[in-house]
């Protein structure tokens, strides 16, 4: 039979979109597909095409000052403001896309922080270069010093390695005038090779020095510049070194003669720059936050140059992927751009480009996650507030989710950026989105609302609507939920804005707009502004924190600052019901969706069948509310800090048939919604719990706890709870199509916090509950095997079983039976004087068998024995039997193979090895070292061996009084009958001790 369930009790961070970058300095493998980035003080390698991280290495506590990716992604190097460089080893892992980095080397090469590095072609060859000055260069295999090079006045702030053909420098015209003869003879004995390596550095006073390996000498001293130098690139087809700086300039410089072929006025501050398709176009990119590209022949622009854009929007890197025909730039504001650069290569001379189309949007780091909600038609979108005053939308369209028919062909992958849509002044601090998840509205802390709409199938996302008139920061705003019952708001959703609109401010009052007036203008190129307020009204003492709608009547619900959470009526604005209870502010209330069934009550009421609101507060606590008698019905208490979201979430139904399926890609089947929902809430102490408010008296609301965050948690949305009702067709004769199709988005709940992190939770009850039933299964047919084994006294197989099912009691009971058996043979063949003697007599354990199986141990059950050795000898009733075993196993395995287990031990737990000094020694789940257990062992066994000795001297007592008694009486016969019973009574109780207890 299938296993049912009726809560949500498992969930699991199926998926994570967390920061791979935070700023900091970026490098990059030859092709370009894998980066290596900052996130803090940690440094990601991250595949440019999937997004996803292969590897995160901890940093040293310092801020990472340099990276440097190998060309053949074979090395990372990090350098810190600790002055330590790191060099990483890094490996694939074998039928995984992850890589693992071992660390090499530490080196301290500077004694100021490296602020630039560059590994060459070859991967054999580091280059840095310090605040200071100096340059050197290492091998990076081997991690010595090869070449130190001194000339800079300040800080190297770029470097770069290639190879040319030998320059006529300065240096070779004064070593052919002072001994040409010699030269040309050395030419013939030792020639020089086609091309040698060089290194180009700039630094901060605008110098560029071009340093010869083989010589050890600086070849060329390029000053043109008159700032820092910011990039060095070199075409090997062109001859030509780039150099690109913060004097507004590209200067390009001819190898073979170190003079400059062409100056490229830029006319912005550049930060980086390099070549493009065989060196026949170079690219730049600074303060605009635009890539632009340059033909070198004609030094002429292929692209419009772009208008100073926001400080933010700065370019910081740029990396080229020729294969793919792409470049990725890298902004200020943490996010990274996909451009084409496929229309450069049939680009005719006169022509020029707008700009390159961006082909994705990756944001590196989301910041702080305030607030967020599943927009668009089938809710494959999330629209982000992350501390900005930008509105994210980034795509969460599953790879495994079916699109209907309003989805577009070539959907974004999961986690892109789709669209930032700008026009707050300041930082949205609240979002809602209506029924249709065509409307967005946003309140930020510069005063305004603003309704946004979108239209994934045509990629339109507009502001449609302005709303001015609070004097104070908004706080809350609000859509309404429930569909129309008919009409063109039914049937268009998307060009009908919805009816109302519900803000809420720090100026204490709530205003609705009416937006159903609003008409949609395709041609329109400016949002709606000068709307009026239907309605103001003073709600609070203290800041407004949330507002919900009522999904089922017409009431809407306000928290605030001061503790209080007020109903109200959606016509008039007029007060239904005042909630008091809470002890601290209240940050977020949630009406129940609606068909909720009312709860039952300890008195055996009903809570009413008008639904229920859900509150949570800064006392901690989340409220259940009957919105029948607007009592308090239900306290839930476990966050250790503020709850600041609540939402309800949509339940599994335990009577469908289909709940006892599962999908072929491992998800729950799709499931019809029972009429208990539950409670989701988020709190500050980075933990989100899961409630249900039907649970009986007697068990715990709390189903489960999730945590996969390190900062307060802001932002709760439940992608299913959202209505999903399809339009009808202009044909269809009904009115509308009123079923809903719930559990169509895999994850059942999102989560965002401050840690910048997004974390996608699946609901795992159902394969959970299939899970434990099949081991419960499993566990019950093992247990019937194990009992079989036992009544048929197959002992070998028993006590292998035991040591596999982990069931100490039941090997216990094996080992006491084989002790008994052999005690009640022996016994029984002296009573009947047998002179035959079976292969048991000389056993230790009583069975030639049991004997075997302990000898044939693998090292994992052995240390599981000795464990229960070690357990059973402290107790005086079980320690005879496990003397037994312990004197069969110290006989049956050389000391070599506990030496072995005790250093494996000791790895396992991270303890010392040979040699080192005494630690103290964590105790963990699953015992200590070998030494814990034989010193367990040894006191128990000396406490047992006095026992047993003490109880021999004590049993001769009656047998001394007796011969005393005797002796008094004159019958010497008996006495001397008596002594030597007692003599050779100890003499053999002696012998049994020394048979049964083994001293450790």
């Amino acid at each position: 039979m299938a296993t049912k369930i009726h809560h949500k009790t498992t969930f699991e961070a199926a998926k994570t979109i967390e920061p791979i970058l935070t700023g900091g300095d970026v490098s990059h493998d030859a092709s370009g597909s894998y980066i290596a980035t900052c996130v803090d003080e940690d440094v990601l390698i991250v595949n440019v095409q999937t997004g996803k991280v292969l590897c995160r290495i901890e940093g040293d506590g310092e801020a990472v000052t340099s990276l440097c990716l190998a060309p053949d992604l074979s090395h990372l190097v990090i350098a810190s403001r600790s002055l330590s460089l790191r060099i990483f080893s890094l490996k694939p892992v074998e039928g995984s896309e992850s890589i693992t980095a071992e660390i090499t080397r530490t080196l301290k090469p500077h004694t100021t922080p490296v602020v630039s590095s560059a590994i060459d072609a070859t991967g054999s060859l580091l280059a840095t270069g310090g605040a200071e000055g100096t340059v050197k260069v290492w091998d990076l295999r081997g991690g010595y010093v090869s070449h130190t090079f001194h000339g800079h006045g300040g800080v190297v702030s770029a470097l770069h390695f290639f190879q040319s053909q030998s320059a006529n420098s300065s240096e070779s015209h004064t070593s052919r005038k002072r001994k040409s003869r010699g030269e040309a003879q050395m030419e013939v004995d030792d020639p020089t090779p086609a091309r040698t390596i060089y290194l180009a550095s700039g630094g901060e006073d605008g110098k560029i020095r071009i340093w010869n390996l083989s010589t050890r000498k600086s070849s060329a001293t390029l000053d043109s510049h008159v700032s820092v130098v910011r990039s060095l690139k070199y075409s090997k087809e062109q001859q030509l070194l780039l150099s690109a700086s913060r004097d507004r300039t590209i200067i390009l410089w001819d190898s073979r003669t170190w003079k400059q072929q062409r100056v490229i006025p830029a006319l912005e501050v550049l930060e980086t720059a390099g070549f493009l398709l065989d060196g026949r176009f170079c690219y730049a990119g600074g303060e605009y936050g635009a890539v632009r590209i340059w033909n070198i022949t004609t030094g002429r622009e292929l692209t419009t140059k772009p208008k100073p854009g926001l400080e933010n929007d700065a370019i910081t890197a740029i990396i080229p992927m020729i294969e793919d025909n792409t470049i990725l730039s890298i902004h200020q504001d943490q996010t990274m751009k996909l451009q084409s650069i496929s229309a450069l290569r049939s680009l005719q001379t006169s022509e020029t480009l707008e700009s390159l189309p961006v082909i994705r949007t990756i944001s590196g780091n989301y910041d702080e996650v305030i607030d967020m909600a599943c927009v668009g038609p089938d809710r494959t979108l999330l629209a982000l507030a992350t501390n900005t005053e930008s509105l994210r939308l980034i795509s969460i369209q599953d790879n495994g989710q079916s699109t209907n028919s309003n989805t577009p062909e070539g959907v974004e992958p999961f986690g892109n950026d789709v669209a930032l849509l700008e026009g707050h002044e300041d930082i949205i601090i609240c979002l809602d989105v209506d029924w249709s998840g065509h409307w967005v509205a946003t309140g930020a802390k510069d005063n305004t609302a603003r309704l946004w709409r979108l239209d994934p199938a045509s990629s339109s996302y507009e502001c449609f609507a302005v709303f001015a008139g609070h004097a104070e920061s908004l706080g809350a705003i609000a859509l309404p939920r429930s569909p129309p019952t008919d009409g063109p708001s039914l049937r268009s959703p998307s060009t009908h804005p919805p009816a109302f609109l519900l803000t809420g401010s720090q100026d204490k009052t709530i205003k609705k707009w009416d937006t159903a007036k609003l008409k949609y203008d395709e041609s329109a190129t400016e949002p709606h502004t000068g709307t009026k307020a239907l309605f103001t009204r003073v709600a609070h003492e203290k800041d407004i924190n949330a507002m919900d709608v009522s999904p089922i009547a017409p009431l809407f619900a306000s928290a605030s600052q001061d503790r209080t959470i007020k109903v109200w009526s959606l016509e008039d604005g007029s007060v239904t019901a005042i909630l008091r209870g809470h002890k601290r502010g209240v940050w977020s209330v949630r009406f129940s969706p609606a068909g909720t069934p009312p709860l039952s009550l300890p008195d055996g009421g009903s809570s009413g069948a008008r639904g229920l609101l859900v509150s949570g507060s800064g006392d901690r606590t989340v409220k259940v509310w009957s919105l029948s008698t607007y009592t308090c019905l239900q306290t839930f208490e476990g966050h250790s800090n503020s709850v600041l979201k609540v939402v309800w979430l949509p339940p599994v139904d335990s009577n469908s048939k289909e709940d006892e399926d599962m999908e072929e890609d491992g998800r729950p089947s799709q499931a019809q919604p029972n009429s208990q929902p539950l409670i989701a809430s988020a709190s500050s102490d980075t933990l989100v719990k899961i409630w249900s408010p039907y649970s009986t008296a007697d068990s715990d609301h709390l189903l489960t706890t999730l945590d996969n965050h390190t900062d307060r948690v802001w932002a709760l949305v439940a992608p299913n709870s959202y209505p999903r009702i399809t339009p009808p067709s202009p044909s269809s004769s009904k009115k509308r199509r009123t079923k809903s199709h719930p559990q169509l988005y895999p994850y059942a709940l999102i989560s965002g916090a401050g840690d910048a992190t997004l974390t996608f939770w699946r609901d795992t009850t159902l394969q959970t509950t299939l899970l434990a039933s099949q081991r419960a299964t499993e566990r019950i047919e093992q247990d019937q095997l194990l009992q079989n084994h036992i009544f048929s006294k197959n002992y070998r197989e028993a006590i292998t079983l035991s040591l596999a099912l982990g069931h100490p009691g039941r090997l216990l009971r094996v080992f006491e039976d084989v002790v008994n058996s052999s005690e009640s043979r022996g016994k029984s063949r002296t009573s009947e004087n047998d002179e035959h003697v079976d292969d048991s007599s000389n056993s230790i354990t009583g069975s030639k068998a049991v004997d075997d199986v302990l000898a044939s141990l693998d090292k994992t059950q052995l240390w599981q024995l000795l464990e229960n050795v070690r357990d059973w000898n402290t107790n005086a009733r079980t320690a005879p039997v496990a003397q037994r075993i312990l004197n069969c196993l110290l006989r049956s395995y050389p000391k070599d193979v506990f030496v072995d287990m005790a250093r494996a031990r000791k790895k396992k737990l991270g303890g010392a090895v040979a040699g080192d000094q005494p630690e103290t020694r964590e105790r963990r789940k699953g015992g200590g070292d070998m030494q814990d257990l034989l010193r367990a062992l040894e006191v128990y066994t000396e406490r047992h061996y006095k026992r047993m000795d003490d109880l021999v001297d004590e049993s001769y007592l009656i047998e001394y009084t007796l011969r005393e008694m005797d002796e008094v009486a004159g019958v010497s016969t008996a006495g001397d009958l008596n002594g030597s019973l007692l003599t050779n009574g100890r003499e053999a109780q002696d012998q049994r001790m020394d048979g049964d207890i083994i001293m450790v």
